[in-house]
């Protein structure tokens, strides 16, 4: 039934990050022909690319395997009905705090541009925060548009983010 495996990044800096990713896990595998398959350690990750006042908040990020039956853009609609769930609030400035961020970030090895939805993600590769918890998983898989496995990219990664695991179970 749940054949399909994607692959999710979920991070949050706002409120009570740790209770709201549980809350998001929870929400996710609560939602039909999805289940939950592997689930990465929680990491506490420096913001990327934020505006200066919003440099110390820190964010929880981490991996979800999940196992789905549902078509990559239903998936990606259920993901986003759980954000709002969850109180975020999408703004036009870019790189902002939230209270829950989920990205799609492999589907199925497949490549897919279309309504909205760009998978893989197109900046998993450049970001620690992803793919180090993405490793713990996953590090075996290569994504489409790559030659490399996922563990083999992050460490190729030059020194910058940091990426420190705070909790193994959650």
């Amino acid at each position: 039934m749940n054949g399909i495996e994607a692959g999710l990044s979920l991070g949050a800096n706002l409120g009570d990050p740790l209770a709201t990713l549980r809350a998001a896990r929870d929400a996710i595998t609560a939602i039909p022909e999805v289940s939950l398959l592997a689930s990465a350690p929680l990491y506490e990750t420096d913001p990327v690319n934020v505006p200066d006042e919003f440099a110390t908040l820190r964010f929880i990020n981490t991996i979800l395997i999940v196992g789905t039956s549902l078509d990559a853009h239903k998936l990606f609609a259920q993901l986003q009905k759980v954000e709002l769930a969850l109180g975020r609030k999408r703004t036009l400035r870019q790189n902002t705090p939230r209270v829950i961020d989920i990205d799609l970030v492999y589907y199925n090895g497949q490549t897919i541009r279309s309504g909205g939805l760009v998978i893989p993600h197109p900046r998993w590769t450049k970001r620690r925060f992803v793919l180090q918890p993405l490793t713990d998983v996953r590090g075996y898989l290569v994504l489409p548009g790559h030659d490399r496995r996922v563990r083999d990219i992050l460490a190729a990664l030059p020194a910058g983010q940091d990426v420190n695991k705070i909790r193994a179970e959650w």
